[in-house]
């Protein structure tokens, strides 16, 4: 549904989905022709498109979505145990999978581990977000928490980003609650929650913090 979308629109009310796909276009881009990347936690193999120019491995424990096609996978393993060499790889990306390792500091010790010296991680996790891939679903993360996963895994170098403020979480929320109603239900709903939901995201640059916020996107690099 989110894909029929117009353009705008989708970027305006999925936000955090947006933000996905403009952080892997920006981070494609900014690597070379041929270079190794590492899709840990790849799933359906969805964000291979931004690396066709690129050497992609897509690599999955392949329990996350009974309904998940994951026979395009390069391989199928779990992601505190890689199958690969010590730097295998020039780039390494984990988009919002790491929610779903029971071991995220040793999940992202074995990314670190499988990159080059000088290699860039692209790491994308929810803070405010719903329970999914039940019952694989373990955490959820606050700047300071990845922050001090990152440096545990030896990434000192990064930067990391609040994905919208208060205001934009409380828009997604409103639409995520038309979920609960049914038949005349939802058209009564929409009519009250959807008209809020599209003014809110006006108002979120008075969240000069982010402290409510949907996710952050992280930035590191292996020193």
């Amino acid at each position: 549904m989110e894909r029929r979308l117009p353009g705008f629109l989708r970027r305006y009310l999925l936000y955090f989905e947006a933000a996905i796909d403009s952080s892997l276009a920006q981070f494609s881009a900014g690597m070379a022709q041929g270079a190794r990347v590492l899709d840990a936690g790849a799933g359906e193999m969805r964000h291979a498109a931004y690396f066709r120019k690129q050497r992609y491995t897509g690599v999955d424990l392949g329990i996350g979505d009974a309904s998940w096609n994951y026979g395009r996978l390069d391989a199928i393993a779990d992601l505190t145990a890689l199958p690969f060499r010590d730097a295998s790889f020039d780039a390494c990306i984990n988009i919002v999978t790491l929610e779903h390792v029971r071991e995220p500091g040793c999940a992202l010790r074995e990314m670190a581990r499988t990159l080059a010296p000088g290699g860039k991680l692209l790491l994308i996790v929810p803070q405010e977000w719903e329970v999914h891939q039940a019952p694989h679903d373990y955490f959820r993360y606050t700047r300071h928490g990845i922050a001090y996963l990152l440096e545990k895994a030896g990434l000192r170098e990064y930067k990391i980003e609040p994905v919208g403020g208060y205001f934009r979480l409380c828009s997604r929320r409103l639409l995520n609650g038309l979920q609960f109603f049914r038949g005349p239900w939802f058209l009564v709903a929409a009519i009250f929650l959807s008209p809020l939901a599209l003014v809110l995201p006006w108002f979120d640059s008075l969240d000069r913090e982010r402290n409510f916020t949907l996710g952050y996107i992280c930035f590191a690099r292996k020193s």
